[in-house]
Order: structure tokens, then sequence, then C-alpha cells
């Protein structure tokens, strides 16, 4: 995924907290615990909390943040004529929801139905009847409760509008200013910090500060993405405020999302770093590991190498293959970063990282290790 920087004067690109856009993360949290094994005391604590009626509610439009993550939680980015600014509080931020136009609301409530067209800036279903009989459709596979809310939100998007504000105020009042109020501390300092390197050193430290997934290429003109998606996106559109946004989350880990809408502000929503949590890796890395592990032969070898160093010709001798076979299949498996290798004496101990393996899924190393 790509964002064009080219000629963006540096003090448009702007780290800034946003209440919205972290309730809907929070929102996520809750729906989607398994993605969050560091929440999981806060999302039973605050699930248990809910009073009956609230809950349902939130059951009922969970899809705009469990499968997806909408577009509405960021209205700033595609308010047209805005500057791109973000509100201080929820409700300014409410306020700036409220002033995205109807088609924009509604194009970015049906992403989860039309989430392939995301990026290619397709027609907005209140005004398109193949984009309305699609986002019909689409909503239909999906269940009851997102087809009843697709047919409200084409037939009148005002009641619905007004419907999802004030759950979001009921969300606030029940548990969100709370957390808000011990999470927007180290938002803050954070974003104050990137704006500070952003200033001193440049964007590229600052997106380094940001993700090992960020990166910009030698001229300052492209932002790549590290991101198993394809998209690409503008930061010098005038008709939202050139610029780009970056905002942090402490709900976030392990997502990092972009919005690259056409014709919204490109907004890069990141987790704040801490040092407990694993530096993720490269797409590129991730594809090699699945690619070492597929081969039958090296899943033998990993059962021995987990449980012990061996060298190369121990791993001959159990497999009945040769010792020039072992070191091929070595070969892939230190490439991609899951054997280590150590001397003693005249030997070369070779054996399965499983920091490294467990990061890739538990059933894997059961699987080796059983």
């Amino acid at each position: 995924m790509n964002i064009d920087i080219a000629g963006l004067p540096p003090e448009c690109i702007v780290f800034e907290t946003s209440p919205l856009a972290e309730l809907g993360l929070a929102l996520h949290a809750l729906s989607e615990p398994g993605h969050h094994p560091g929440l999981h005391g806060w999302a039973t604590a605050t699930a248990a909390s809910l009073e009956p009626d609230l809950a349902d509610r939130l059951h009922e439009a969970e899809f705009l943040w469990r499968n997806t993550f909408s577009d509405v939680f960021m209205p700033f980015a595609g308010v047209r004529g805005g500057n791109g600014r973000t509100g201080a509080t929820l409700a300014e931020d409410l306020d700036i929801l409220d002033r995205l136009d109807d088609e924009r609301f509604v194009s970015a409530a049906l992403e989860f139905t039309c989430a392939s067209l995301y990026g290619i800036g397709a027609p907005s279903p209140l005004s398109d009847p193949l984009m309305r009989a699609r986002a019909l459709d689409m909503a239909a596979a999906r269940g009851p409760r997102q087809m009843e809310f697709t047919r409200q939100l084409l037939a009148d998007p005002a009641p619905v509008r007004r419907w999802v504000r004030r759950l979001f105020e009921d969300c606030d009042e029940a548990f969100f200013a709370d957390t808000w109020r011990r999470a927007q501390v180290q938002l803050v300092a954070d974003a104050r910090h990137k704006t500070d390197l952003l200033r001193r050193k440049g964007a590229g430290e600052a997106l380094d500060a940001v993700s090992a997934a960020l990166s910009l290429d030698d001229g300052a003109c492209r932002i790549s993405v590290d991101k198993m998606t394809e998209g690409s996106t503008t930061a010098t559109d005038p008709s939202v405020g050139a610029g780009l946004t970056l905002i942090p989350t402490s709900f976030g880990w392990p997502h990092l999302m972009v919005l690259h809408a056409p014709g919204w502000r490109p907004v890069i929503h990141y987790p704040v770093r801490r040092p407990e949590l694993p530096s993720p890796a490269s797409v590129e890395m991730l594809q090699l590991r699945m690619e070492a592990l597929a081969h039958p032969v090296r899943m033998r070898l990993c059962r021995n190498l987990a449980r012990s160093p061996y060298t190369t010709g121990e791993l001959a001798d159990s497999h009945s293959i040769t010792a020039p076979e072992v070191s091929r299949h070595l070969s892939v498996l230190k490439k991609a970063g899951l054997v280590t290798t150590r001397r003693r004496g005249r030997y070369v101990l070779h054996q399965l990282d499983l920091t490294v393996v467990a990061r890739l899924g538990s059933d894997f190393l059961e699987g080796v290790l059983r």
C-alpha cells in the first residue's frame, strides 16, 4: 500500500489524537477480544458492566467495527472543504461526523458490503441504482441485522445517523469517558513526541518511530505500508485539505490501519509502541516463513530441531537423506529466521527458534512438539 506525499509541505503531516477513532478500536476490542490478548481484562470487565439495552444496540451495529473498521470513526478525513483536524473531545468529533455529507456517511457505513470496491471510488449507493442493489444483496448475505441497517440507511440516512450518534454518546457515558481519560495522556504524549521528531529529524525518522511497517522512499515522495493488501492514495488532494494525519491508539495492536478512500484525507492509525509488544515481521518475511514450513521434509526436520540442537550429519542420518540435502533445507529455514546456528568445537549445531515459531501459531508449535 502506498501514500503519495510528493510536494507535500512537512507542516501538512500531522500527529493528532481522536476520541472517536479510539472509541472505534475500543468497540472492536470488545467484539473481537481474540485479536487483542493484552486487553482481555479490560474487555471482560467492560462487557460485564454494560446495561442490557446498550449491549443489544452494540450487537446490532457491531459490523461497523468488528470485521471492517468503518471510516465513520474518522470523519475529519472526509468532510469536503474541511481542514483535516480532529476534535478535542468525543462530542467535537461527533459534531464533525454530523458535518459529513450523506453520500460519504452512507458509503463509509456500508464498507462491509462494498469492501472490494473501497479503493476505486465507487459511486454512492444513495445515487447509483447498481451500487444500491449491490449493497442490499451483500447485506442480505451477511445477515438480517446488516440487511435491516442497510435498508433503513438507504431509505433515509438521517434517523440512522441520529441513532449512531446516540449510540456513541451512550458508550461515552457508560464506559468510554473513563477509558479515554486514562488513555489520552499517553496518546497526547506520543503524538507530541512524534511531532517533535518530525520537525527535528524529518518524516523518515518519524515514520520509523511509528512502525517498522512504514517506510519512506529516497525522494521522500512516497510512503510504503507493509500490509497484506493493495491500495494507493494521495495526500495532496485540496478538496479535503491536503495532508496526512497519523493517529496513535492504545487499543490498536496488532492492527495498523490506513484510511485510503479516494477523495478522503489519508490517515494512518497506529498502535502506540510498548516494550512488551513484539515488533511485527514484514509481510515478505512472513511469506518466507510460511513457504519454508510448507515443505514436508522441513516439517520433519523442525520436529528434531524443536527438541534439541542437531548437526547436519545427525539430521541426515535420522532422516535417511544426504547431508547436502539437509544443508539446502536448513539454508531455507535460516533465511526465514526460523533456525539458529552455533558452533561447539568442530561441530555446528542447528536449533529451531521456538520464540519465532510460536508467533506463527500455536497449532504448528504443538504439532512439531507433539
